[in-house]
């Protein structure tokens, strides 16, 4: 089977805080990953984001063993990343989706004049990525609200961050809108949520005493973040029309558990309230009328401006990304349930799952692909997709990953069907082209990479860079586009 999409874009996608290292160099302040450490004890199928107090957290500061913290030394990538850019290009890529550290541009967030160590380092990876022909896509902030944002503002909560992160974005707007080709203003929007400590900066310790008024204070730093995105869009109107700005989305594909009607109609209200909320207010520029249902009849408060929905309406986003990795059920009854991507969903006995729990379903990735075009008719680009596993290297210093193999051809021939079914559909980049330390359980066993990374849990290991059975396949299948 030939992909029919000649000018589709291929790539790999990481995120700052995962592969960089360098966590106090050059003025870069702490991020929450880098005072998050690896839990041994950790139950891969249960697992959810490490939730400390506030207190412990700022403890983990005066922690001096990097090992303790894998996030902080990342595969330091800040100084090999010439390396493995060029082996990026060598499989054959032609995008890389990164992120860039707020916390490495404006340390404290209040500075008068950016970081110009942090600018440069980027400056020099776009340069290296375009020596080696790659496009860029960038997250402006991927799970990675600066600690002294949090202490100093209390997060996304405080409409003051919002000014804060605009003058981040037009720091990165004017220095390299001729570098990047496509921005995202937020990794996974919808983490705010899920995730409130990692999305909107905040710490649920703070809010202990009163689960309503954290529920609300997430609604209220994603609403910000809404309009910090929309004004994000306006400002880079102003400055060039190279600019393009989507989204992205942790997107979460469900399915009734059977054709009961309630559990039909229990699904239809997941979907809503776990995707087309977010797409709709992005991509629409509208609060739906569902949602503000379910603000009134659970007492949510929030505080939201007529200027600011104007701004929302004005300036939705031209495309939309998304991360892929599973699908699961819904039913009003209760089912047995399966981990997923910050949150756990139902088990659906006709899929297999990964040791994390995590259902694989490729015809899902088609069925997703196909209600977001439906519904929006914007372009579509498939942000994050892949599989972890535990991994280590043979006696022949690679890894036999046929099942990472299996999981990438199943998926892009479901992308292939898609676009064939007529959805717009222009790129992909699988997470990850390397590997990275896990965002949610700090381990770098769980392995997403084409190219293996030498290290263990606690950083041990030289750090070298070997190439996997599937970072051969990839290679061999954009040479022919065979799959």
């Amino acid at each position: 089977m030939k992909f029919i999409k000649d000018d589709f874009l291929w790539g790999g996608a990481t995120s700052a805080g995962q592969i960089e290292g360098a966590w106090n160099k050059n003025m870069k302040s702490p991020t929450l990953l880098d005072v998050s450490p690896f839990n041994s004890e950790i139950d891969r199928k249960e697992m959810q984001i490490s939730s400390k107090t506030k207190n412990e957290y700022l403890k983990n500061l005066e922690v001096i063993e990097d090992y303790k913290f894998p996030k902080r030394l990342g595969i330091n990538f800040y100084d090999k990343y010439k390396e493995d850019i060029a082996l990026f290009k060598e499989a054959g890529m032609n995008i890389y989706r990164m992120s860039i550290a707020w916390s490495r541009i404006f340390p404290n967030g209040n500075e008068q004049q950016p970081n110009v160590e942090g600018l440069q380092f980027y400056k020099n990876v776009f340069e290296e990525c375009k020596k080696n022909g790659l496009k860029i896509m960038v997250t402006m902030q991927h799970f990675d609200v600066p600690i002294p944002i949090m202490t100093k503002y209390g997060g996304w909560v405080n409409k003051k961050v919002i000014d804060l992160y605009l003058k981040y974005a037009e720091v990165l707007f004017k220095e390299f809108y001729e570098d990047v080709d496509f921005w995202l203003p937020f990794n996974e929007i919808d983490i705010a949520i899920w995730a409130p400590e990692l999305g909107i900066g905040i710490f649920k310790s703070d809010y202990s005493e009163d689960q309503k008024s954290l529920v609300s204070a997430s609604y209220q730093g994603l609403h910000n973040q809404f309009v910090a995105q929309a004004k994000t869009i306006e400002l880079a109107k102003k400055i060039s029309d190279k600019i393009k700005i989507g989204c992205m989305l942790a997107n979460s594909t469900t399915y009734a558990i059977d054709c009961k009607p309630e559990n039909v109609m229990e699904n239809l209200k997941m979907q809503q309230f776990s995707r087309w909320f977010y797409y709709d207010v992005m991509a629409r520029g509208e609060y739906p009328k569902y949602i503000k249902r379910h603000f009134s009849e659970n007492n949510i408060l929030l505080d939201i401006t007529s200027e600011e929905l104007e701004i929302i309406k004005n300036n939705t986003i031209e495309y939309i990304t998304f991360s892929y990795y599973m699908t699961g059920t819904v039913s009003k009854d209760k089912i047995k349930k399966a981990n997923a991507n910050l949150h756990d969903i139902g088990e659906n006995p006709f899929l297999e799952s990964t040791e994390w729990g995590w259902q694989i379903d490729p015809i899902g990735l088609r069925i997703t692909l196909n209600e977001i075009w439906d519904r929006y008719q914007l372009p579509i680009f498939i942000s994050e997709n892949g599989i972890g596993v535990v991994e280590t290297l043979n006696s022949s210093q690679t890894v036999e990953d046929d099942y990472r193999i299996k999981y990438l051809k199943e998926h892009i021939i479901q992308i292939n069907e898609a676009l064939k079914d007529g959805v717009d559909v222009f790129g992909y980049t699988m997470w990850t082209p390397i590997d990275v330390v896990s965002a949610s359980t700090c381990e770098m066993s769980k392995r997403y990479g084409l190219i293996f990374v030498d290290y263990d849990d606690y950083h041990n290991g030289t750090g070298k860079r070997f190439k996997k059975k599937s970072y051969h396949w990839f290679q061999n299948f954009m040479k022919t586009k065979e799959l």
